[in-house]
């Protein structure tokens, strides 16, 4: 072989290798580490560390199936506990959506989530300039391009779509963000399924087979559950609802000991995935 084929041959052969490490997807092993040295960054607050207990951030997101090279869509992100893992997990190879919940200016509650999360963003460019952020409710059902995710994720947000008369609305919006194939991780608190489903989940639980049956009437198929989140001693009985427990301690200092002793809520993990035919 002459030089100046050997030279092309290597050249190829260099460009194939290229190519394939563009392509190559991550391997969960690959992810755990990428999800151990994030966890441990120094742009996660501490307040969201002490809820690391609870919410079992590695073990969920490893559960539905994230890549660093995906498409990931979070509904109603909120304060960013869940951004300041994920947008640094896929900023390089993949792409996150904080689709948040959209401005209601009667809501103080809203504006100032919304702006606490623009201030996360703008805190760390390095890690979260990529993220784009859309809307996403009754009037901006669109929170990615249709077709476009490989993952979307929603933790804690059904009993807010009950109570609103929209849950079918806004399971069937993330049927049609997600490519064919894809995955809609879920994370609720779980109801007491001997305590039939309130429509409007004032309790703010909602019962697994409840939601699974609302899920699945959307065109998604189950294919998983984890009990990462779950919680036994959770009794589901609570004057103000799933409120009195921690972080929100709804009732202020009284029995403050016992709700921080029982923790936050049990919850119910499901993995679904957008079927390739419908």
């Amino acid at each position: 072989m002459s030089r100046k084929n050997r030279i092309l041959s290597a050249t190829v052969v260099i460009a194939a290798l290229a190519a394939a490490c563009v392509t190559t997807v991550s391997t969960r092993a690959d992810t755990s580490a990428d999800l151990d040295r994030i966890l441990a960054g120094d742009w996660r607050s501490e307040a969201n560390r002490a809820r690391d207990k609870y919410r079992h951030p590695k073990e969920t997101l490893l559960f539905f199936g994230i890549r660093p090279e995906m498409t990931v869509v979070e509904i109603w992100p909120g304060g960013g506990y869940y951004t300041e893992i994920i947008a640094p997990l896929v900023r390089d190879k993949g792409r996150y959506y904080g689709a948040q919940l959209v401005p209601n200016p009667d809501s103080k509650y809203t504006t100032t989530t919304l702006d606490n999360y623009s201030k996360l963003l703008a805190s760390r460019p390095e890690l979260f300039d990529k993220v784009v952020v859309t809307a996403f409710g009754p009037k901006n059902p669109d929170m990615a391009p249709e077709g476009s995710a490989d993952l979307v994720v929603t933790f804690r947000n059904i009993h807010n779509w009950m109570a609103n008369d929209w849950a079918p609305e806004a399971f069937a919006a993330m049927y049609r963000a997600l490519r064919p194939g894809g995955t809609l991780g879920v994370v609720e608190h779980r109801g007491n399924p001997s305590v039939p489903q309130d429509p409007k989940a004032k309790s703010g639980y909602v019962n697994e087979a409840y939601a699974i049956q609302l899920i699945e009437a959307a065109g998604f198929r189950l294919v998983a559950k984890s009990e990462v989140n779950a919680n036994p001693k959770d009794t589901k009985d609570y004057p103000k609802g799933v409120w009195t427990l921690p972080p929100r301690y709804a009732e202020g200092d009284q029995d403050r000991e016992k709700y921080a002793a029982i923790g936050e809520s049990d919850r119910f993990t499901l993995k679904f995935i957008k079927p390739t035919t419908r």
